[in-house]
């Protein structure tokens, strides 16, 4: 019982992690005057990819894992450590966002940029042998809350909050490689 509690604090820490830049693209395009009904399908939308994107990692990080066994966790870990670097430089970047609009081929191109990460999570994760279920709904609920919470808060707060939550994501998910590549050596 005190694993499985284990692993769902896991899980929902790394799902807060890989949400933050669904929160943090979220705040900037709330500043648009999205109707609520817009709202909701971008979260709704937003917690789909971060169930789909993940599910594909989960599937070929377990094919992995059967295939390379520790040599495939320890590439899981690095995976994990090159994320959450690559989260917190483009954090620091400065003027290089595009904005797309978020309706249409615009909405599916954004879900797909801010769920990317996750598919790379999925496949650390599988070749860890997370539990699928779990790891699919704290991902999918986490990423359509968060995606709500910043389109909701970009409507009252300036984007400056933005490139700060993206780089705690990316902090947390760092942290997370290195604590798994440290299990290793």
């Amino acid at each position: 019982m005190t694993a499985m509690v284990g692993e769902i604090v896991t899980l929902l820490i790394m799902a807060f992690a890989l949400g933050m830049d669904a929160f943090s693209v979220g705040l900037g395009m709330g500043m648009y005057k999205l109707r609520m009904r817009q709202i909701f399908k971008i979260g709704i939308t937003i917690g789909l990819f971060h169930v789909w994107m993940p599910l594909v990692g989960l599937l070929m990080g377990k094919l992995l894992s059967e295939k390379f066994g520790t040599f495939a966790s320890i590439i899981g870990g690095l995976l994990l450590i090159i994320l959450g670097v690559n989260m917190i430089w483009a954090s620091v970047k400065k003027g290089e966002e595009k904005i797309i609009t978020p309706t249409g081929m615009g909405l599916l191109i954004f879900a797909l940029s801010v769920s990317l990460d996750s598919f790379s999570v999925g496949l650390s994760l599988g070749i860890f042998g997370a539990k699928t279920a779990l790891v699919l709904l704290c991902f999918g609920i986490v990423a359509t809350v968060q995606t709500w919470a910043g389109l909701l808060l970009g409507r009252k707060v300036q984007a400056w909050i933005g490139s700060y939550s993206e780089a705690l994501g990316g902090a947390i998910l760092l942290a997370f490689g290195l604590k798994l590549l440290y299990l290793f050596f």
